[in-house]
């Protein structure tokens, strides 16, 4: 009979430190309103990422080879669309003879790839003797990509160094 009023005792008081507690946290989460993140963004451009298939140039062939156990991949891309792409992923399947999967990899640019900028991604896959073809995939968050090959690619154009050369 001791145990069943204790537990009682214990339960009421906490239901009544939850209702006393409710309007406190009530309180402080007012303050939080969206105008408070007004005068981080204000004044910057923002430039949402392309939706649909987006345009990238790639160094092509992609330089392959094989250290110790993992098969490394490593491309070269320039997004030449417009708007920025995001999460712009390479996935790369491995085939053995019969035709059956039998590794893959992925490699990706974590975030967004800007427009005009170069990137180098490397896909890692582990290394199977039974590996005989590969094929590339192409894709973005938001949709799909169409990859136009190029033998190299540009130097992107260098901007005026803030650095004035050192007078002698």
């Amino acid at each position: 009979m001791n145990r069943a009023r204790v537990f009682a005792a214990a339960l009421a008081t906490t239901f009544g430190l939850a209702l006393a507690a409710t309007p406190a946290l009530a309180q402080t989460t007012q303050g939080s309103t969206p105008q408070d993140l007004h005068p981080i963004l204000a004044g910057r451009n923002i430039t949402p990422p392309l939706r649909g298939e987006a345009q990238i140039d790639i160094v092509w062939p992609p330089q392959t080879r094989r250290d110790k156990d993992m098969v490394v991949t490593k491309f070269q891309v320039k997004n030449v669309s417009k708007d920025p792409i995001a999460r712009f992923t390479i996935d790369i399947p491995w085939y053995g003879k019969d035709g059956s999967v039998v590794a893959a990899g992925k490699g990706f640019v974590n975030g967004l790839l800007q427009p005009g900028e170069i990137q180098t991604i490397t896909v890692e896959t582990a290394y199977n003797p039974l590996m005989q073809s590969n094929n590339y995939l192409f894709s973005h968050l938001n949709g799909s990509v169409k990859p136009n090959k190029v033998a190299k690619m540009d130097a992107p154009a260098k901007e005026a160094s803030a650095k004035a050369p050192a007078k002698k």
